[in-house]
C-alpha cells in the first residue's frame, strides 16, 4: 500500500481556505498513485485556533467531510480526514453513535475508496498542559481498527503517542500501521521524534506521525512528518515546510519482523 501523508499548512481559523488546501492536496497526492491519504490534526480550523472550535464544528454526515467522502470516490482513493472538530449532538441527530449527547471532539474519519465511512477515531487523551483542548472537547472511548488494502490500520491523534497502552491494544487487534495525525508544536521536537519511533519498535509496526505545519500567534507546529517501519526504520521524512511524505507499507513486513523477533510473543 501506497501511503502518502500531508503535511499541510495550516491557518488558524480559516476552515474553507484550509480544507480547499486539503482537498487540493487529497488529489494531488491521488495522482501520483497514493493509495492511502492521511492529513493532519484539527486541519480544518487549527489546533490552536480554539476560539474558533465552536463555529466550525459540525456532524460528521455534514458537508465538510462529505466533501472528502466524495473526493475519495472521485479519485478512487482511501482518505483518512484526520482530524476535524465534530458537534456530538449534530452527529447523534444523524444517527451516528457518539461518546457523549453533547459537546464538540476531535475525530478523525477514513473514507474508502468509495466514499463510505470506514472508521471514526475520537481522541482519547485530551492535552491540558497550557491548552484549552480538555476544557473544550469530549474524549473518544473506542480504538477501532480496520482492514485498507489488506493492512489493518488504526488510529491514534497527537497525545495519544504518550500512552503505549493505547498501541498496544491496536496490536492484539492485528494493527500493521498506526496512522497519527497530529498539530506537534516546537517546545516539544525531541519527544515528537523519540515516541513515534518508539511505538514503532516496541510493537513491531508501521508507525505514521503526521504533522501539520504553520504558525498560530505563539506557538508553531514543528513538521517532521515521518513514516517509520516495524524496526523503527524512518522510511520517509519531512522538514519544517508544507509537503507530502510517501512510503510503502507492507503487511507481510510485519509478520516476518515479529516472526523473526518475538517481543509480543515474550509478553508476560
Amino acid at each position: 500500500m501506497r501511503l502518502a501523508c500531508v503535511q499541510l499548512g495550516v491557518e488558524g481559523g480559516a476552515v474553507e481556505d484550509n480544507v480547499a488546501d486539503a482537498i487540493e492536496a487529497v488529489r494531488e497526492a491521488a495522482a501520483d498513485g497514493a493509495d492511502l491519504i492521511v492529513l493532519p490534526e484539527l486541519f480544518d480550523v487549527g489546533y490552536f485556533a480554539f476560539d474558533s472550535y465552536a463555529r466550525a464544528a459540525e456532524s460528521l454526515a455534514d458537508d465538510r467531510l462529505g466533501r472528502f467522502a466524495a473526493v475519495a470516490a472521485e479519485e478512487g482513493v482511501n482518505v483518512l480526514a484526520g482530524t476535524v472538530v465534530e458537534d456530538l449532538a449534530a452527529s447523534a441527530a444523524d444517527g451516528i453513535e457518539v461518546p457523549a449527547d453533547e459537546g464538540l471532539a476531535n475525530t478523525a474519519v477514513l473514507f474508502d475508496r468509495s466514499g463510505e465511512r470506514r472508521l471514526v477515531y475520537r481522541k482519547r487523551h485530551l492535552f491540558g498542559y497550557g491548552s484549552e483542548e480538555t476544557d473544550r472537547l469530549v474524549p473518544g472511548e473506542r480504538v477501532p481498527v480496520t482492514e485498507i488494502e489488506g493492512v489493518r490500520v488504526g488510529v491514534t491523534t497527537c497525545y495519544d503517542l504518550r500512552f503505549p497502552e493505547q498501541f498496544r491494544r491496536m496490536v492484539e487487534d492485528g494493527v500493521d500501521c498506526v496512522l497519527v495525525p497530529s498539530a506537534w508544536p516546537y517546545p516539544r521536537v525531541e519527544h515528537w521524534r523519540t515516541l513515534g519511533r518508539a511505538r514503532a519498535i516496541e510493537n513491531l509496526t508501521y508507525v505514521a506521525a503526521v504533522n501539520g505545519s504553520g504558525a498560530f500567534e505563539d506557538d508553531a507546529l514543528c513538521g517532521r512528518t515521518t513514516v517509520y517501519d516495524p524496526w523503527g526504520t524512518t522510511l520517509a521524512s519531512a522538514g519544517e515546510e508544507p509537503t507530502t511524505v510517501t512510503a510503502e507499507v507492507d503487511p507481510d513486513r510485519v509478520a516476518a519482523v515479529r516472526e523473526e523477533f518475538p517481543a509480543l510473543r515474550d509478553r508476560r
